[in-house]
């Protein structure tokens, strides 16, 4: 037991963040897949644009040239979201998620090789999607890495 005010980091639990290009299994790295018809360098592209119910909004945000980019796009409040994006974000998450665990098989390895680790999404600021820095956030990001976890363990048989 520490004496921090934030509580320690559990070996149940497998710490990655969602905006680092260099880890598979967040929405930053560059492993395009094809979805809707289209070709998407990222999940965090393909995440920006289904905000906007507009195929040229989405255009753009699928043509940015980094992950960062195409977040900031479609955090720029200039464009104004669809209705019900606070309904549906996670099943469009759950989908770019699942549709780049298919693509590529060694993604699909890495997260059936975290067994059955707490997945979270180590953000100290964003306790929507991540694990906050209390470790008390919704860690909604990581809640779907372990659905997509279980849907491929589900699938194998």
């Amino acid at each position: 037991m520490s004496n921090s005010l934030f509580p320690d980091f559990d070996a149940r639990n497998h710490y990655l963040s969602r905006s680092d290009v260099n880890e598979e299994l967040g929405t930053h790295s560059r492993h395009s897949f094809e979805l809707e018809g289209r070709e998407w360098p990222s999940v965090e592209h393909y995440y920006q644009a289904m905000k906007f119910e507009s195929a040229e909004e989405q255009e753009k945000i699928r043509r940015a040239a980094h992950p960062r980019k195409a977040r900031r796009m479609g955090r720029s409040r200039l464009r104004r979201i669809r209705r019900d994006w606070d309904k549906v974000k996670r099943v469009y998450m759950t989908r770019a998620v699942w549709t780049k665990c298919n693509t590529y098989p060694a993604i699909a390895e890495k997260l059936l090789a975290t067994g059955d680790q707490n997945l979270m999404e180590n953000s100290q600021y964003d306790y929507y999607w991540g694990c906050g820095r209390d470790r008390r956030g919704y860690n909604h990001y990581g809640q779907i890495l372990m659905n997509v976890r279980k849907k491929l363990r589900d699938a194998r048989g």
